[in-house]
């Protein structure tokens, strides 16, 4: 395995870089204080005049799109282990990967209508998209079962001639605050007398179908994500067209599977970049402020996190990146095991990082003059987020077990569940 970036990836990360210190970081309190006068305006659910502003210059950077490999409709895209270290520079700011149409759940839906969508479901939704027009959501979760095993999701989608009657209840469908989101990705239950994994379907449901009701948003940690949103959504004899169902009847955990691979690899990039970041941010902090007569850098105990601190990002970027490589070399069933394994690490790892800095900035470090606070709330929703840190421990267990059985042992399937 070759990690080293080749120049194309250099030269990217290079105008990456110079596009971050030039568009980003100067507007970073800017973005929070736009929405925090919508807010008091009486609707922070408004696109970002600074976002919006932005993303023509990404555009023109030839930073657009990156995410998405092997696709005619997006030739900028990248392959997983050249895109990794530029969604790393993006995840240093919340809001970044946006700008450059970057951002889940946009990220993981492209890649659902890429691969699995008809060409007139790809020219409709998908087109759009890639342009940065419209905005999507996934709705899997939901509230009244446990969604981590995702096989006992209860949403129904029924034939009824020439269209699918939906009817359900999701929340955690992240993106569905946004005013510009315009469809959703819905999984549901087509049969529930089939085997257990082929009860499931996913099926493209616009946004204003009769019958969908956005019933509120839901905070992580006290945030709510404005404009984005982890929103509760109701759908209630919803119709859509019968072609809108992605491939068949019963075929929705095998779209999962290939939906869910890039969406969590994307989200530990990024989470390296929040690490990185933090790691940063406490080295800087040390340096600059003094107690008991001397430096809070030379206190012993700071060398000590420093240390694990820069071992711990290491450690998880080398895994990322052999993921990256394994699901571009032999595909994503193959590196499920390394899936699995840096879904664990990353945010495991970035939380720790991040508390450590919040440790090192004192209360400043909980308040919202720093970025560590936002930050630590969102890592700490990934170890749930696309199917908790237990869930991926389990599939990772099995599959060694599965190595060492003394009769041939069945195939372990990648864990389908989300958290948000």
């Amino acid at each position: 395995m070759n990690f080293d970036y080749t120049d194309k990836v250099k030269g990217m990360q290079a105008r990456l870089l110079a596009f971050m210190d030039k568009h980003i970081y100067p507007n970073e309190q800017g973005f929070y204080d736009e929405i925090a006068k919508n807010r008091a305006k009486g609707n922070a659910w408004v696109p970002t005049q600074i976002v919006e502003e932005l993303k023509p210059k990404a555009k023109a950077a030839g930073l657009w799109n990156l995410f998405l490999p092997h696709s005619p409709r997006a030739p900028e895209g990248l392959s997983n282990l050249e895109y990794a270290p530029l969604c790393e520079i993006m995840g240093r700011v919340p809001f970044a990967a946006e700008i450059f149409n970057c951002s889940a759940p946009d990220t993981g839906n492209m890649e659902t209508f890429e691969r699995y969508a008809s060409e007139s479901l790809k020219d409709q939704w998908l087109e759009p998209l890639l342009r940065g027009e419209i905005r999507s959501a996934f709705l899997m979760t939901e509230p009244d079962v446990a969604s981590a095993d995702a096989t006992n999701i209860q949403c129904r989608i029924e034939r009824d001639g020439d269209h699918y009657v939906i009817n359900g209840r999701k929340w955690w469908s992240s993106g569905a605050g946004d005013p510009r989101c315009a469809v959703y990705i819905v999984m549901g239950k087509t049969d529930p007398q089939a085997p257990r994994h082929s009860q499931q379907s996913m099926i493209i449901v616009p946004s204003n179908s009769p019958g969908v009701t956005v019933e509120r948003p839901l905070t992580v940690f006290g945030y709510d994500d404005a404009p984005h949103g982890h929103m509760e959504v109701v759908l209630k004899n919803v119709r859509v067209p019968a072609g809108n169902l992605l491939l068949g009847e019963g075929r929705g955990f095998e779209i999962a599977q290939g939906r869910l691979g890039p969406g969590r690899i994307h989200h530990c990039m990024r989470t390296i970049g929040a690490a990185e970041r933090a790691l940063e941010l406490m080295c800087r902090r040390l340096n600059r402020r003094v107690a008991f007569g001397k430096p809070v850098s030379a206190q012993g105990v700071w060398h000590e996190r420093i240390a694990d601190a820069r071992i711990m990002i290491e450690q998880s970027r080398l895994l990322t990146l052999k993921a990256a490589y394994m699901m571009d070399t032999v595909g994503n069933k193959v590196a499920r095991a390394e899936i699995a394994m840096i879904k664990v690490i990353a945010p495991n790892m970035a939380t720790q990082i991040i508390d450590w800095a919040i440790q090192a900035h004192g209360a400043a470090g909980v308040s919202g003059d720093f970025p560590l606070a936002y930050s630590y709330a969102h890592q700490r929703t990934l170890r749930l987020a696309d199917g908790p840190d237990e869930v991926h421990r389990n599939a990772i267990a099995k599959l060694e077990l599965a190595k060492h059985a003394v009769t041939a042992p069945q195939d372990v399937e990648m864990p389908i569940t989300r958290g948000c």
